[in-house]
């Protein structure tokens, strides 16, 4: 899916961002670029310095573990629900695992230094990182349950749901079956018995790499239990969070081009 198809998104589009009073937003906005994702495009690598703090908009990251021998699983995926980079907050400046776009599209991001110094004043940003970071621990928890006694095809539901979630107004997910098998950790032949079952069944259609979900409730009835851990806790994080905007003119903020790390 090509991002330059796609209108200018504002900073308001990310939850968190959209969240922040208008004194912080004063102070942070102002240090924005908005950054396009590609598929595919890593954001972070494991073990390597970070340099920014992403707030995607309308773009997936999913956070994989890379193994040793090349293999990797997903961890989360995080949307315009919350932001990458957690780990500047709580100490660190390395992260150990990888972000790589799962669904293109546009984060804003800030500069390392602009994040520690608000997190400095023990203010608004700090708790809304802390609150987020409990929904994110809760997604990869439930990641590492799902994969340990669920079938492939309820792992699929499952990340599939979390995906449209995280897309605003879609139900198109753009993900060759290759790409799946490497978030989920399993054989390729496992997912795409699980696709097939599920366009049998009418909840999708699959072509060429494009899924488009033709009916979320039985999807969700098909999904195991740790989808609605999930999406309850993350929906618990957005009733938590004040939605108050501010009056901007996004055409201010420039658009940077991504530095891979």
């Amino acid at each position: 899916m090509s991002t330059k198809s796609k209108p200018k998104p504002k900073p308001e589009d990310n939850h968190l961002l959209a969240a922040l009073t208008p004194e912080v937003q004063g102070r942070l906005f102002p240090h924005l670029e908005l950054v396009p994702l590609p598929l595919r495009a890593v954001l972070y690598e494991s073990r390597k310095p970070m340099r920014h703090v992403y707030f995607p908009t309308d773009s997936i990251v999913s956070l994989q573990y890379l193994l040793a021998n090349g293999t990797s699983t997903a961890l989360s995926v995080v949307g315009n629900e919350g932001l990458l980079g957690i780990t500047l907050f709580l100490g660190g400046e390395n992260v150990s695992s990888r972000s790589l776009v799962q669904s293109a599209g546009y984060a804003y991001r800030l500069p390392r230094s602009k994040v520690k110094e608000e997190f400095n004043r023990h203010g608004q940003l700090l708790l809304l990182m802390l609150r987020y970071t409990q929904a994110l621990i809760t997604q990869v928890s439930q990641t590492a349950v799902c994969n340990r006694h669920h079938t492939i095809a309820q792992q699929l539901c499952r990340w599939l749901l979390l995906s449209m979630d995280r897309l605003p107004n879609s139900n198109h997910l753009t993900l060759t079956q290759e790409f799946i098998s490497n978030m989920l950790g399993v054989r390729r032949e496992g997912v795409t018995q699980a696709a097939l079952k599920l366009q049998e069944l009418g909840v999708i259609a699959y072509s060429r790499g494009l899924i488009k979900v033709l009916d979320r409730d039985q999807l969700e009835s098909l999904a195991c239990e740790c989808y609605s851990v999930v999406k309850k806790e993350t929906d618990l994080l957005l009733d938590y969070l004040p939605q108050r905007q501010v009056i901007k003119n996004v055409d201010e903020i420039p658009t940077a081009k991504l530095e891979t790390q």
